[in-house]
């Protein structure tokens, strides 16, 4: 498929085309409203297209979404393979489960968040563990991260920045704020201060949704984190070592990327897998995080910065149009070549899920 096909302009096309072409393979598809809609007054929704075998044993779910503006490229992905489904999976028996925009909200209004300001890979906690917290040095930094005026193209940020590594260290930056908080509603990566409507519906129906299946590989698909064009898949911290040798084998070794390195040096509370791996626990049940590279982390949280100021405290006449393509930009870039890239990567991760060697 062309790239510039692929990829939508916006959520309500996305979803039109992924219905579509679900049609067209019948499967079988469901619409799971989150009581929300769209800029243009639709209804919102997660939509859920499973092909029909039920007796393999086996099933790979295709996730989008679920940082909303993210799911441009997942988007993109899930009608690739589609498109291409005689040619990639039909053969596989496995049954393939594809998951549209579990954030709907978020994709729809152009933000990382849901409609309660929710981080949502930082609302999945086991039943072990509360809604109360956050790291150490969020404290810190949340007069810069969250302030309470509108957003300015010529703001000092960079200044800002460069004065908060040197006093606390980008180590100390980077691993602060992504981890997961939930004390400040209004600031970046909130968690929650209950379980959203996304993990309600996986709750109820993700059961439903593979079946028999005793062998399950999940790839959610992000992007934002990592060298631009490129991609590295996170499995879960939890993730044992015969796992890991096991994933590694299918998708290359290269392309795993264990807890604690480069990449990633922190742990997220809330994270989707160890939390589907809870929920299914008769299941060998394998997440893997699909992340692919835009910008720097610093230009990253800038745009999440100024589209989070403007949610708040902005007027909609003069920064929301910029904020929220600057935010874009940033996890959809519009190069074509960035876009190819990833479509191509995307679906060869998608062939080796369904790749029927273990």
């Amino acid at each position: 498929m062309d790239h510039l096909s692929a990829f939508s302009p916006e959520y309500i096309t996305a979803r039109t085309k992924f219905r579509a072409a679900a049609s067209s393979l019948g499967f079988h598809h469901t619409a799971y409203p989150i009581n929300q809609i769209s800029p243009t007054g639709e209804e919102l929704t997660i939509d859920v297209a499973c092909s029909n075998e039920f007796n393999s044993g086996r099933a790979i779910v295709i996730s989008s979404g679920l940082h909303g503006v993210e799911g441009f490229l997942g988007s993109a992905i899930q009608l690739a393979l589609l498109e291409r489904y005689q040619e990639l999976a039909s053969s596989s028996g496995s049954k393939l489960v594809l998951i549209h925009a579990l954030n709907p909200y978020g994709f729809a209004w152009l933000r990382r968040w849901n409609e309660d300001n929710i981080d949502l890979n930082r609302n999945f906690l086991l039943s072990d563990e509360v809604f109360e917290g956050c790291p150490v040095d969020y404290p810190k930094f949340d007069s810069f991260l969250n302030p309470t005026s509108p957003p300015s193209k010529f703001g000092a940020y960079m200044l800002k920045v460069i004065w908060l590594i040197s006093r606390y260290g980008l180590t100390s930056l980077s691993n602060a704020l992504p981890v997961g908080q939930y004390v400040f509603p209004k600031g970046l990566f909130f968690g929650g201060y209950s379980s959203s409507k996304t993990q309600d519906i996986l709750s109820h129906n993700l059961s439903e949704w593979i079946g028999n299946a005793s062998e399950v590989i999940h790839i959610d698909f992000h992007t934002g984190l990592g060298r631009s064009g490129t991609y590295k898949l996170l499995p879960s911290p939890s993730t044992t070592t015969e796992s890991f040798s096991r994933l590694s084998h299918r998708f290359g070794s290269i392309n795993i990327e264990p807890f604690g390195s480069a990449v990633v040096s922190y742990q997220i509370r809330g994270g989707l897998g160890p939390w589907c791996q809870a929920l299914l626990p008769q299941c060998r049940y394998d997440l893997l995080i699909a992340e692919f590279g835009t910008y720097s982390f610093i230009q990253v949280l800038k745009a999440l910065r100024d589209e989070n100021r403007s949610y708040w405290w902005g007027d909609q006449s003069s920064c929301y149009n910029w904020t929220k393509n600057q935010l874009v930009e940033m996890f959809a870039p519009k190069s074509q070549l960035w876009r190819q890239q990833c479509l191509v990567q995307g679906l060869g991760i998608c062939r080796q899920a369904l790749n029927e060697a273990n």
